[in-house]
């Protein structure tokens, strides 16, 4: 497939697939990502790497897991020796802009204001950059004051009042003046994530709207961890609920699709035979399970993400693809497509086959982790390590505190029934137990030993210790590592 030297990466702030038009609710008004979904491919099983903010968006930008790039948790910094895509694309002489939500910087939710290696300082533009346009009281305001329909009209919010507009704005000027020579823009919207803030027409729209549920609100979560049951305890769901309705997320959530829409226009105007991929860092339980918000699950409706790649004359328009792909493939892509070398030390691989032919299966499995939500508190439980894996039907998860899981998503959509003791489905558990024991070992995962490998359903899987020597692969940045016993460079990735 021939390269290209013009790609936008556009993602959105908590925004499961559930909560997208072209993945089957059409009632939530997504107009400009349906059109861009029909105009390419839509990817029916994609998944972020872990479900939080900052773990996930560290994957998305340096094409490795947060096991391996530090970001733990939010308000974690990568490594200082893990480059980004940003980084990447610049010294290959790519024009590199970043607009909007960072959160790899370990400072806070909004981030330090300051342009990291990589990005063009004249169009960096994260959250307290535009934290530092608001007076104090617009602050306050914008966080805590701007939570209903009634309070956006009181106050007169309008579309430029948003970090979303103004995230946009710039993009449509870097399009209308750098889209001539080899660029890479990626627009960060914090969008729809809270406080949600969106301008008439927007804030009206879902006033009355009702979400429908599945039957997953029912879970009792008897055969779950019992994590789940005690942070649903806390939450105390009434299992009864057939919908909810939450007017501001929905209508933000409608608003950030318009502001893409915007960028998609000027893509169209000046770039118009552009590499597009859009997606979103993770999703909400919005009470399934009898949970909400996000943290140590691996279910459907936190970690399955909408994920849409337009590629004119080369990705073929209103496909589906229905394997798994992960948030780890998307550095590896992007340096495929625009014909750059793949560093050894990238963990997810490029899908530019598929790209061509939907039908094409990257990849035998995709692999995701939790470790805890945020260094700065202990919501969420602190620290909850978990590895999952997930080969398109089955999805193991190993709880390392807790009760390991099971789920058959072809029988079992709404994951109500935990599999892991089932001696039907042995063989199949067994299997994904060894392949995500091999991930661990071959990501160098820091966690890794043999607690993950004897687990109650499986004690016949050895304790094992090995003395294998695992030196990081070179990445064309750092000098070569060298061997202990030798002190010469090494000369393979395993010794």
């Amino acid at each position: 497939m021939p390269s290209t030297d013009k790609i936008v990466l556009i993602m959105t702030d908590s925004q499961g697939a559930d909560k997208v038009g072209c993945y089957g609710r059409p009632e939530l008004k997504t107009p400009c990502l349906d059109k861009l979904a029909s105009q390419g491919i839509r990817f029916d099983r994609a998944y972020t790497a872990q479900p939080v903010c900052g773990p996930a968006r560290a994957a998305i930008f340096t094409g490795t897991f947060p096991h391996t790039n530090g970001v733990l948790g939010n308000c974690v910094p990568k490594g200082d020796n893990i480059r980004t895509v940003g980084e990447r694309m610049s010294d290959k002489g790519f024009h590199t802009a970043y607009m909007g939500k960072w959160h790899l910087d370990g400072t806070d939710y909004f981030g330090n204001g300051v342009c990291p290696p990589g990005w063009d300082r004249d169009y960096w533009y994260d959250i307290r950059n535009y934290l530092e346009e608001l007076t104090p009281e617009e602050r306050v305001r914008w966080r805590q004051e701007l939570g209903s329909p009634e309070a956006i009209h009181k106050h007169g919010i309008t579309e430029e009042d948003t970090m979303a507009h103004r995230c946009s704005d710039r993009a449509i000027d870097f399009l209308s003046k750098h889209s001539g020579g080899p660029f890479f823009l990626a627009v960060s919207y914090d969008e729809p994530h809270g406080p949600c803030t969106c301008p008439p027409p927007f804030c009206d729209m879902f006033t009355d709207f009702e979400y429908a549920l599945g039957e997953n609100v029912r879970d009792s979560l008897a055969d779950k961890p019992a994590h789940q049951r005690e942070w649903a305890a806390e939450l105390d769901v009434d299992p009864e609920m057939r919908s909810f309705r939450r007017p501001m997320y929905f209508g933000c959530n409608a608003f950030v699709d318009y502001e893409i829409g915007r960028v998609v226009d000027a893509i169209d105007q000046f770039a118009p035979d552009a590499l597009v991929i859009y997606t979103s860092d993770h999703g909400h339980h919005d009470f399934a399970h009898r949970l909400t918000g996000k943290g140590p699950t691996m279910y459907e409706e936190i970690t399955r993400v909408p994920f849409i790649v337009r590629w004119p004359d080369r990705a073929p328009a209103d496909s589906v693809c229905p394997h798994p792909v992960s948030h780890v493939d998307i550095v590896p892509t992007i340096l495929a497509a625009a014909g750059l070398e793949q560093p050894p030390f990238l963990e997810g691989v490029s899908i530019l086959e598929t790209l061509q032919d939907p039908s094409h299966r990257p990849q035998d499995e995709i692999l995701m982790e939790f470790n805890r939500f945020e260094i700065d508190h202990d919501g969420m439980g602190g620290f909850q390590p978990i590895r999952c894996v997930f080969d398109g039907r089955h999805k193991l998860l190993i709880n390392l505190h807790y009760t390991d899981e099971l789920y058959d998503l072809e029988e079992d959509p709404g994951e109500m029934v935990n599999l892991i003791d089932s001696a039907a489905h042995a063989a199949a558990r067994d299997d994904l137990h060894d392949r995500l024991l091999a991930w661990m070992n071959r990501t160098r995962d820091p966690m890794r030993g043999s607690i993950w490998e004897r687990r109650p359903w499986r004690k016949d899987r050895g304790m094992a210790w090995s003395g294998s020597s695992r030196p990081r692969p070179d990445d064309g940045y750092e000098p070569r590592v060298l061997l202990y016993r030798t002190g010469l460079p090494v000369e393979k990735w395993e010794h």
